[in-house]
């Protein structure tokens, strides 16, 4: 007799190698089941996450879930059981009994990714494990424009790292945005699709920044994606500017849904 609870999790990203478990390496994983196991009493419970996040980068609402052995525990009290053994680096901010049908990643409806870029001259050795770094003069609007261009379905190839497992690379975009932050000198980027390859955001993000920067056209990204190339685009941003933004299990708001503004 088990309970499926799903919970969602916000967390530093910067002292962890990613959320996968891996032998002798501190992950987001790793440190739950290890949780879990203490108050099972010994028992394997295995967590499942929307998603593998890799070293360095944060998460403001990663969902997991778990099948918990023996009696059910009201999702209250389970929420203060992990959240008092869990690091300061980790918090659980919500959490809910649910049917056994769900799945914290095949349930999965779209996810929203969160880039913070700093455009200070210099590394702010207070931004510098939670923002990009680009030191370099960028057009926001231009990269608003060129954004545009990722709307709708396409075969993301090109901004594929190697090294992925997935081998159909097509995804909807329904939102992207680009602003910015001008108390903060930071440059704010927001994807929505329906699924992220292997890097992909950090690759867009780097692509962008290249437009912005008058590196690349404008409309360039047409080019890149019709070519399903990897080398067409080199860089890739890095990961401790990256979020973890939210995860649906709805369907994603009309508001979210640029994509149909085609």
């Amino acid at each position: 007799m088990t309970s499926r609870y799903k919970l969602t999790l916000s967390y530093d990203g910067h002292d962890f190698h990613g959320f996968q478990s891996q032998p002798g390496q501190r992950t987001i994983q790793g440190t739950v089941e290890e949780i879990l196991k203490r108050m099972t009493k010994g028992q394997e419970v295995r967590v499942f996450g929307s998603g593998r996040t890799d070293a360095g980068v944060h998460s403001v609402g990663q969902v997991i879930h778990f099948d918990y052995p023996g009696r059910e525990i009201p999702a209250a009290i389970m929420i203060k059981a992990l959240n008092s053994q869990l690091p300061m680096d980790m918090v659980f901010t919500d959490c809910e009994i649910v049917d056994k049908d769900f799945h914290s990643r095949f349930s999965v409806k779209g996810k929203w990714y969160r880039y913070r870029v700093s455009l200070d001259g210099f590394v702010n050795p207070f931004k510098r494990f939670y923002t990009g770094h680009y030191p370099y003069p960028v057009d926001v609007e231009k990269m608003q424009e060129a954004a545009k261009d990722l709307l709708g379905r396409h075969d993301f190839t090109s901004f594929a790292a190697s090294g992925g497992q997935i081998e159909d690379k097509v995804r909807d975009m329904y939102y992207v945005n680009v602003a910015l932050d001008e108390e903060n000198n930071e440059v704010i980027m927001d994807f929505i699709a329906t699924g992220f390859l292997y890097n992909m955001v950090r690759i867009l993000v780097a692509t962008l920044l290249e437009i912005g920067n008058g590196r690349r056209p404008v409309h360039d990204l047409k080019r890149v994606i019709a070519a399903k190339n990897r080398l067409e685009v080199q860089q890739t941003a890095q990961s401790c500017g990256l979020y973890l933004y939210h995860v649906f299990y709805e369907e994603v708001p009309r508001k979210y849904r640029l994509d149909l503004d085609l």
